[in-house]
């Protein structure tokens, strides 16, 4: 992807090659967590239970093999001129979205397995969730992860950010009535602290 494939107000998707990622990462889950123990049981168990193990984990792999193209296409990004959203979801649907001015960094993670199929994750972490080990929202099969990170530091950059009350800075009469307010509140307790 280029930084033109992220256009303003446009949907952008998972690569394709973060649907093979998928079935490889069930695959290696297959090998490693579930062939150790079930291999045996089928070898050395009587017929009833080698089929009582086998079928239903054979038919929870069938399930998700079947679920993972429908995983890829639920997934769509978007970036407005204010903010992050995004949509997944097969059965239960989530939806998200991070203004811009509450993102304090973007980073780009890419393992292995996502490096073997030429893509990265893309991480974005707002002020509530730096305390966290997980980002607000990962931006999963993304090919040029550097121009996304990119586009939406610019993005951070000329928004600035919110002050840590959730409300947008004040300004005007508004501002002003509050600051007056603040005043009379602090000249009533310097008169109770004097007596």
């Amino acid at each position: 992807m280029s930084l033109t494939t992220f256009r303003i107000g446009e949907a952008f998707r998972p690569v394709p090659q973060f649907r093979s990622y998928l079935y490889a990462s069930l695959i290696l889950a297959v090998v490693v967590f579930v062939l150790p123990w079930l291999a045996p049981i089928v070898i050395f168990s009587r017929l009833p239970v080698a089929l009582a193990f086998a079928v239903p984990v054979l038919a929870i792999v069938v399930f998700i093999a079947y679920w993972i193209p429908l995983y890829h296409e639920s997934i769509v990004y978007r970036l407005t001129v204010t903010e992050v959203t995004w949509r997944r979801g097969v059965w239960f649907r989530q939806t998200g979205i991070v203004p811009y001015n509450r993102i304090t960094n973007v980073d780009i993670v890419q393992g292995p397995l996502m490096r073997f199929f030429s893509f990265s994750a893309v991480r974005v972490q707002t002020a509530g969730y730096s305390a966290q080990a997980q980002a607000e929202i990962v931006l999963n099969g993304i090919a040029d992860p550097k121009d996304l990170q990119e586009t939406i530091m610019n993005f951070v950059r000329t928004t600035g950010p919110v002050a840590a009350t959730g409300g947008e800075p004040a300004e005007g009469p508004a501002a002003d009535a509050v600051v007056e307010e603040l005043r009379a509140i602090r000249r009533l307790l310097e008169s109770r602290q004097e007596r």
